[in-house]
């Protein structure tokens, strides 16, 4: 007799300290959940060292893959970022330094972005000073403005 009421102490008392943690974390979400998901968030900077200023845009790319920011074109710029990540391509990368590259001169524009993108920092500067660069910069466009036809006019977002 003895030994069963012990039984029975020692398992009420393990379901009690089995149900206080559950109730104490009720409120709080599971170990294992995700954390929502952040919108990526991109400064661009881009002018064509004349008088006039540099234009500088926020771009956030949302997870529902919506643009928002001051950017003038931010959806489709979001979808060329989303479409150029799908093919496995990083839009940040640089040319690789032992390219072969035309030597012809696409214009005075530089541009500059940086911040977040897919949860990693990103620092990348463009120009339009040989081939390399000039197709680098055209498979950002609208992420980056289309160069002006005469490359001394103004840019085209």
């Amino acid at each position: 007799m003895l030994l069963r009421r012990l039984a029975v102490s020692a398992v009420a008392s393990f379901a009690a300290v089995a149900v206080v943690p559950t109730v104490a974390a009720a409120d709080e979400p599971p170990a294992h959940a995700l954390p929502e998901p952040q919108p990526d968030v991109l400064t661009i900077t881009s002018g064509d060292g004349s008088a006039l200023p540099y234009e500088t845009y926020e771009l956030s790319c949302l997870p529902d893959g919506s643009g928002g920011g001051s950017h003038p074109r931010a959806d489709e710029a979001c979808e060329r970022l989303d479409a150029m990540a799908g093919e496995g391509r990083d839009p940040f990368a640089a040319v690789p330094a032992d390219s072969m590259c035309t030597m012809q001169y696409g214009g005075p524009e530089t541009a500059r972005i940086t911040g977040t993108w897919r949860g990693r920092q990103v620092t990348a500067e463009f120009d339009r000073r040989n081939g390399c660069e000039i197709g680098r910069w055209n498979q950002l466009v609208p992420v980056l403005p289309e160069a002006s036809p005469d490359s001394g006019g103004p840019r085209v977002w």
